[in-house]
């Protein structure tokens, strides 16, 4: 018997969606991620196949139970397709296997700007901007900045669970005991995750790094997080008073998941984010799949 030769079909960087033209995100759990000639296809549980149009993906978020081979990998790498590993319905965020870029000039610009520390304050302040539409940030330091914002999110908190008619004692969370927050903040829990996955994996594909920030540090992902600091708001926080009204105070996964993925297609998540970053760190030319 000969041996069986796959198709495949070079993927090359001309060819891909941009970014903001992606579907955000894909969860999948309990199953086995393989190739087929040159597509990925999903085999769940029970068998049943799924073949993913990857080019068109943003990430993959691979819950518990997934299996994925070394070719799907390549795959989804040469199609620009992140990969995350995350905990059940995305409730935590484990690593993420990152798309090689065909150029470190965005990830320089950025370098260049966290290094000068009056150059990182003024992309800080156009990120608190956002926030403060109306303050004159003009000589704020850092630290006065994040206090004016940690001000502004716990006035968030309150008047949310007032308008949604919500107890709220203040954002409480222990990692890997999940169960022991009320169902706000784990609604708030999930949602951040989710958003830090996606995040991530828009950060790269575009040629920058989720390590370098300009407001947060000491932490794994700064740049994530300031980033998602801009979209928490409507995108988390609201959510999570919502649905804990709808909810009656059980935790649901499956409404959460649904409920979030609607909203960050409403939104048009990766347009934002890559609308925002061209205005914050003024992006370099780097193809056109980092547009």
């Amino acid at each position: 018997m000969s041996e069986k030769k796959r198709l495949f079909v070079k993927i090359t960087r001309e060819s891909l969606p941009r970014v903001k033209d992606k579907y955000p995100f894909l969860y999948l759990e309990r199953g086995r991620l393989e190739i087929d000639d040159s597509s990925l296809k999903w085999i769940d549980s029970e068998c049943n196949v799924v073949r993913l149009p990857v080019a068109t993906i943003n990430t993959l978020l691979l819950g518990p139970g997934t299996a994925i081979t070394h070719e799907a990998v390549k795959t989804a790498a040469a199609a620009n397709c992140s990969i995350c590993w995350v905990g059940e319905d995305s409730l935590l965020f484990y690593a993420a296997g990152f798309t090689p870029t065909s150029t470190t000039r965005n990830m320089l610009n950025q370098m260049r700007l966290a290094a000068d520390k009056k150059k990182a304050l003024k992309v800080a302040r156009k990120m608190f901007a956002y926030r403060f539409p109306d303050a004159d940030l003009k000589g704020k330091t850092l630290k006065e900045m994040m206090g004016m914002e940690g001000h502004r999110v716990r006035s968030i908190y309150k008047q949310k669970a007032e308008e949604y008619g919500v107890g709220w004692k203040g954002r409480r969370f222990t990692p890997g005991k999940f169960e022991l927050s009320d169902v706000t903040n784990q609604v708030l829990t999930a949602c951040n995750t989710a958003l830090y996955g996606i995040l991530c994996s828009a950060i790269h594909s575009m040629g920058y790094s989720p390590h370098i920030g300009f407001i947060h540090s000491g932490s794994p992902l700064p740049f994530v997080y300031d980033l998602a600091d801009l979209y928490k708001e409507h995108l988390c926080i609201d959510l999570a008073f919502s649905l804990t009204r709808e909810m009656a105070g059980v935790y649901r996964s499956t409404m959460v998941s649904n409920a979030f993925r609607e909203r960050v297609i409403s939104m048009n998540i990766l347009d934002l984010v890559t609308n925002d970053i061209d205005k914050l760190i003024g992006r370099k030319s780097a193809g056109r799949n980092s547009k």
